[in-house]
């Protein structure tokens, strides 16, 4: 059985989206101000302040606030409970399909018998 993790919803709900995604993959080469990570996007501010939040709230980024400056950092082990959740599944998964070679082997031999 698997382990539960109340904040993989959070994660995948937060990555569910390109420009959170896209947020995400600027993040990972330097902190940016939030004005810099709007620019690319289109958006306006209060759309990418929005999808901030729920990158924050699923523990994915930290902001910090100099003056009237936000700047934002990715926290990249927020994604370790969703990286143990799939890699479970794969092993379930895996195994799974190994116990159906076997059997579908089993039936060949007796078949060619």
């Amino acid at each position: 059985m698997t382990k539960h993790y109340p904040d993989l919803s959070l994660l995948f709900h937060a990555l569910a989206d390109p420009t959170r995604r896209s947020i995400l993959t600027r993040l990972a080469e330097a902190p940016a101000r939030v004005s810099d990570l709007a620019e690319p996007t289109g958006l306006r501010l209060p759309t990418v302040m929005r999808h901030l939040s729920v990158l924050e709230e699923a523990g994915l980024i930290t902001t910090a606030k100099d003056g009237r400056v936000r700047t934002c950092a990715i926290v990249p082990e927020a994604l370790d409970p969703m990286r143990t959740w799939l890699d479970e599944q794969r092993a379930i998964w895996e195994a799974r399909l190994d116990r159906l070679d076997a059997y579908v082997m089993k039936l060949m031999k007796e078949r060619d018998r």
